[in-house]
Order: structure tokens, then sequence, then C-alpha cells
């Protein structure tokens, strides 16, 4: 299990794990199929970096972010990867640290001067900010939150695909929360937006931080209300009702549209059952 923390222990540890990145691509050993971040002992853990930031432990492990610049060579036995690439490779609770450690170093990277006034910041020496002491604004890690919505219509799932989704994968529908909005709002405008149905009866499903970039995604199940489907082409190349026996290619298992979608086809056959044996 992942603890977050702000305040580095001392000492630092040999076996404490070191998330580094060269953008947003992260330095892991990929040998024989065991894909895993190194530890600060090892050669990569020792990457040079300038700026490193504790983010917590896993169990007694623990953590730390860090940029290793632009163009760092990844050691022997070590590769660059983008994390979409790692979502089944990394264990979950790695693949969620290192989500919260890109988020931490490229904020970091892009927050070292004041977006006010333009003088150099400073970290805050007991929360994760950056301080201008010019104007003293407080820069805090920017989080852009995201709704997403599982329509029902019965026993169909609404579903739809993206133009840049995987060949043939389908997933809820989503967008990002607008200022002023209450993220019941949001999911009215954007099924609305995106494929002209109204819903009704919003529930809440639950919640995950989402690196792609900067997110936390909010889950929500809706009941279908009324219209039809009507795409919005720039965001929306097809969208159809599907039951659960015909379901096209889904999200992988570790995002919560999968688990949405998952959980929702759980309740169809459970009710199923239910009517059988009734």
């Amino acid at each position: 299990m992942f603890i977050p923390g702000h305040v580095s222990p001392d000492p630092l540890g040999d076996d404490d794990l070191c998330f580094v990145f060269r953008k947003n691509a992260l330095l892991v050993h990929n040998r024989e199929g065991d894909t895993r971040v190194p530890a600060r002992g090892e050669p990569g853990g020792l990457h040079p970096s300038s700026r490193q930031h504790y983010i917590g432990r896993i169990g007694d492990r623990h953590c730390y972010a860090a940029d290793a610049g632009p163009d760092a060579p990844a050691p022997e036995g070590m590769e660059w990867h983008d994390l979409r690439s790692l979502f089944s490779r990394l264990d979950e609770t790695s693949f969620g640290v290192a989500g919260r450690a890109v988020q931490i170093v490229q904020w970091d990277l892009t927050h070292r001067y004041c977006g006010r006034c333009g003088t150099a910041t400073e970290p805050h020496p007991s929360e994760r900010s950056r301080v201008c002491p010019g104007c003293g604004m407080v820069h805090y890690p920017r989080l852009a939150p995201a709704v997403m919505a599982l329509v029902r219509r019965g026993d169909e799932l609404l579903l739809a695909r993206s133009p840049h989704f995987p060949e043939g994968m389908f997933s809820a529908l989503a967008g990002f929360v607008e200022p002023g909005e209450s993220l019941e709002q949001t999911l009215a405008r954007e099924v609305r937006e995106e494929v002209g149905i109204e819903i009704t009866n919003v529930r809440y499903f639950g919640s995950q931080p989402w690196p792609f970039p900067n997110s936390l995604m909010i889950g929500f199940v809706a009941d279908y209300a009324g219209g039809r489907i009507v795409l919005q082409p720039e965001e929306i190349e097809a969208a159809d009702w599907f039951t659960i026996d015909r379901l096209p290619r889904l999200p992988h298992r570790i995002s919560i549209a999968r688990r949405l979608i998952d959980a929702a086809v759980r309740e169809i056959e459970a009710s199923r059952a239910a009517s059988c044996r009734s």
C-alpha cells in the first residue's frame, strides 16, 4: 500500500524507489519480462538529478520522483518508457505512484518562476507548493477534474470511441469540468454535446487520479432520459448502445472506465439471474 508524504526521511536508503523521468518517460528495468523502477542503490536510482521530490512510501520503501533532463541516456539494462506503455507491465501500486510522480515532476519544472510577476519561486518547507518571494503567490500542483458517464438504457450501455483510441476500442463518455460547473452539470453537458443524449438518475461510482495529463477522473452511472445518438464529429467518431453479450474492445482493467463498465455488467448479470430464479 502506498502512503503519501512530503518530508523526506533521514537517512536515505539504498532500497528507496526512484521514479526518474526523461520528459514523460519513466526509467525502468526491463529484463526477461521483469519491469520495475530502480532502487536508489542501483545505477538508475543514482541518475543525475538536481531536483528530487519525496512522495511517500510503498510498505517500508520510500519513494522519490526526479527529473533526469531531456537528453539523459538510460543506464545499461534499463529503458525509458512512456507511462501508457506500462499499463500492464508495472504492478498497479507502482503504476499509480508513477502517475503521481510524473505530475509532481512536471509541475515543479513548469513553476520555477511566478506566473504573475516572473520572480523565481521557492519550495515551501512543509507542503507541496512553490512560493513566490516577490509577490507572495503560492503555486500548487495543478489538477484538472474530469467526469466520466456510463449511460444505461435498461440492459444496454452507451459506449463511444474517440479518434485517438486504439483501434476498435470503445469506452464511457468523459470530459473536463468547466469553470462554474457542478459535476452533475458537466455530466449532462458532455453527454448532450458528444452524443445528443439526455440523462437522469446520476449515481456516483468512484474516482481515479489519471496523469494524462494532471487529471482526476470522477466516474458516474446515469440512466437514459431521451434523445437519439448524434455524434460530435471532432470528439466522437462512433457511438452505440451495446448489450453485455456483444461488448466491443474495452479499456484496460487498470482504468476507472473499465471498472465502471465491469461493475455495470455484473449488475446486469445479477439482475438477469434473479429474474430467471423468480
